[in-house]
């Protein structure tokens, strides 16, 4: 392998070049009004092998807006660290001149302002157009998918995922891994598998039963001149986060032990390159890079981050590419006698009004979207505020949310989870029910009533807290913190399990909560079969129309202590 030394001054060199040629560039464009889809696809080829990653498009075709987060706060050793620096310090941390395109881009701080001036991100037809031009500089360039793919929209629903289907076999996808595919049920992605033109990758899925492998580990490929092994590791914790009788028969994991066994295998196969397509989230791939041997590049999934630059574990590099279809990365490597020698990077951004779409797949978004269209377009209602998704606590679209459950289901708690899914809408702007589907489509979005003691809460938010803020990577099994409507509470992100959880109020009384006490309690996704209730969607709906017009005054509810 190549030296640390060596290798640590390749990448630097590589990322100096990325710096200047790549992020930089967009601030100073946009100031001289000549951003264009020339500027943004600039790249320098390098090397002999080039990767293309898109990750977590959550079934969103057409350009959107996506606010990035506020609050991402790490634990442990990943305090402080990427991807938990956000604002002004990210853009600090990267010479982002405030105001930019790549602060609009990459940061939340004057989202609403920035849009106007910027637009819209994303859209399948002018990632094709970027993923079109890649080719064309690097026919052997390989494009990877980090799952999270088939939902997340209205027509996905509704087709159990075949749009997103469609779409990337047109687009040329060539391996994936999963984690809410998974929630069409297992028979639906096996029905859907079995036609796929690419392979669906998991390392760690196994037969429950018989505790064997699944489905294919990895995929070698043959490519510029080099063997390039391509491991795929799906989202470990799905029986947890997600509803275990969907997918009865199949087990998941982190399973390192595993995971080093197969890169020993590819390794031993003779391989030039091993490139992990990960949707661990960024956490668990850090921990993972600095403790399984022999992977050279890590794409990671899940959390959404999108950083510039990779990230250096060690001589692994991970490459985090956003969410939502805002941003295509292209990695080009230099990979001789079965070593990477070196890398260049970019993570390139989808400005829509910039990125002329794809004709083809334009196209076929229009037919896939054609008999849901009237649907997607009918205006519920308008909204003064911004509302967003994705940061650790409430976004306003959760505050909507929970305010929809409080009202329409006669509840004096509302619970919301904690997804990182979900396109912004700016304000001034119509809801359109494509909006409300964008924050809530799933396979199991029955909102319940149920009534709940003060210490049930209390017992929730803790179980929750744990999984976001335990130091351990390992133990964090993803998404954000529970939102909760008509519920205010103290947590303390540094305390023990069992006990960061404080001030619980209920908020309409202003009394403390009641231990002993049951309260009637509204939410949705419950991961429990048979749940009973209205869908989501609709109750959001409701209560949209019955307001007309949407406000929402800063959430101050949840206090953060131990940052």
């Amino acid at each position: 392998m190549i030296s640390r030394r060596d290798f640590m001054q390749v990448a630097l060199a590589s990322s100096s070049i990325i710096g200047a040629s790549g992020l930089g560039g967009w601030s100073r464009l946009a100031a001289q009004q000549r951003l264009t889809q020339d500027d943004l696809l600039q790249f320098d080829d390098f090397g002999n092998v080039t990767l293309i990653h898109v990750t977590d498009i959550h079934a969103q075709t057409r350009p959107i807006w996506f606010r990035e987060p506020e609050w991402n706060i790490g634990m442990g050793e990943a305090a402080g660290q990427l991807p938990h620096i956000t604002g002004r310090d990210f853009q600090a941390m990267f010479g982002i001149a405030p105001d930019s395109p790549d602060a609009y881009a990459l940061t939340y701080p004057d989202f609403a302002a920035l849009g106007a001036a910027y637009g819209k991100m994303g859209g399948l037809d002018r990632i094709a157009t970027v993923v079109n031009a890649i080719r064309a500089a690097r026919p052997d360039a390989i494009l990877l998918d980090g799952g999270d793919t088939w939902q997340g929209s209205l027509p996905s629903l509704r087709t159990q995922g075949q749009d997103m289907v469609n779409a990337m076999n047109l687009l040329g996808v060539e391996a994936m891994t999963s984690h809410w595919e998974w929630t069409y049920g297992a028979e639906r992605v096996t029905e859907i598998v079995d036609t796929l033109p690419f392979p669906f990758l998991g390392a760690n899925i196994f037969d429950a039963e018989w505790d064997e492998p699944a489905f294919d580990p990895y995929h070698i490929f043959e490519k510029g001149g080099q063997r390039i092994a391509v491991i795929g590791q799906a989202f470990p914790y799905m029986p947890i986060a997600n509803p275990r009788w969907m997918f009865p028969d199949l087990s998941f994991g982190i399973r390192e032990e595993r995971m080093q066994a197969v890169v020993d295998e590819v390794r031993a196969e003779g391989v030039d390159l091993v490139v992990l397509l990960s949707h661990n989230g960024f956490d668990v791939d850090r921990k993972m890079a600095g403790r399984v041997r022999g992977i050279d590049v890590i794409l990671t999934g899940h959390t959404h981050d999108a950083i510039p630059e990779p990230v250096l574990v060690g001589e692994t590099i991970l490459i985090a590419s956003g969410s939502h279809g805002k941003f295509v990365s292209r990695v080009d490597l230099d990979v001789r006698d079965g070593r990477m020698m070196g890398f260049r990077h970019k993570l390139i951004p989808i400005f829509a009004d910039v990125i002329a779409p794809d004709p083809e797949m334009a196209a076929l978004i229009e037919t896939e979207r054609a008999p849901f269209e009237a649907e997607l377009t009918e205006e519920i209602g308008t909204t003064e505020s911004l509302l967003f998704r994705r940061g650790n606590f409430n976004g306003s679209w959760d505050d909507l949310i929970c305010d929809a459950m409080l009202s329409e289901r006669d509840a004096e708690i509302a619970l919301s989870p904690g997804v990182r899914w979900g396109a912004s809408v700016m304000p001034g702007e119509a809801i359109t029910r494509e909006d409300i589907h964008n924050a809530t489509s799933m396979t199991y979005g029955q909102c319940y009533r149920t009534e709940m003691t003060g210490q049930t809460l209390k017992t929730v938010l803790e179980d929750v807290a744990d999984n976001i803020f335990n130091p351990d990577p390992y133990y964090q099994q993803g998404g954000d913190m529970v939102r909760v409507g008509g519920l205010g509470y103290r947590i303390d992100v540094s305390a023990p399990m069992g006990s960061r959880i404080s001030d619980m109020t209920h908020l309409a009384s202003g009394e403390a909560i009641d231990p002993d006490r049951a309260y009637a309690v509204a939410g949705w996704a419950s991961v429990n079969e048979g749940t009973e209730g209205p869908q989501i969607w609709d109750v959001v709906e409701t209560h949209i129309r019955r307001l007309g017009t949407v406000r929402l005054d800063p959430n101050t509810s949840v206090k953060v202590a131990g940052i």
